[in-house]
């Protein structure tokens, strides 16, 4: 079992999205306020930057100039990102956290830092995709689930109902 001193690491992936918020918030909920500072577990929030070249995906003359362009606006929206989760760490009251940002595609960026950490258990959120969708887009949760050697928590955010 992964330990930092006592505590063992969970790793959390975050992105932009609606889902990934709540699976970070339902995870502070959880396993960490109503603890207080004697939670069981470190947190390790990561951020997986993509890569300016595989989000423009183009080549040839003016590729060099957009690259830098693409490539500040992927770390406003990494800041962005981990200024929303030290936000809600702070609202919680969780101080014994880690927020990371590490370039390179999500799936193998969090399953790396899974390994890296030791963490103990991975939390992921679901985006909810329909079988064609996550076929086409790959899913990262799914990726995780098969490739880690952690327990994996997967948080579905509920649907609204009318």
């Amino acid at each position: 079992m992964a330990t930092t001193g006592e505590k063992q690491v969970m790793v959390i992936g975050a992105d932009e999205s609606e889902q990934s918020t709540y699976a970070l918030e339902w995870t502070l909920d959880h396993f960490f306020a109503p603890f207080g500072p004697n939670s069981p577990f470190k947190l390790v929030i990561v951020h997986a930057k993509p890569m300016p070249s595989s989000v423009v995906g183009l080549a040839g003359p003016g590729a060099a100039e957009i690259l830098p362009i693409v490539d500040a606006d992927l770390k406003r929206m990494a800041s962005r990102v981990t200024d929303k989760a030290k936000e809600l760490c702070a609202i919680k009251s969780v101080t014994d956290v880690t927020v990371e940002v590490v370039e390179g595609d999500a799936r193998n960026v969090i399953c790396d830092a899974v390994d890296r950490h030791r963490a103990s258990v991975l939390v992921v959120g679901s985006h909810g995709y329909g079988a064609i969708k996550r076929a086409v887009l790959g899913s990262v949760s799914d990726y995780c689930a098969h490739h880690v050697h952690c327990s994996v928590m997967i948080v579905k955010k509920p649907k609204t109902k009318y």
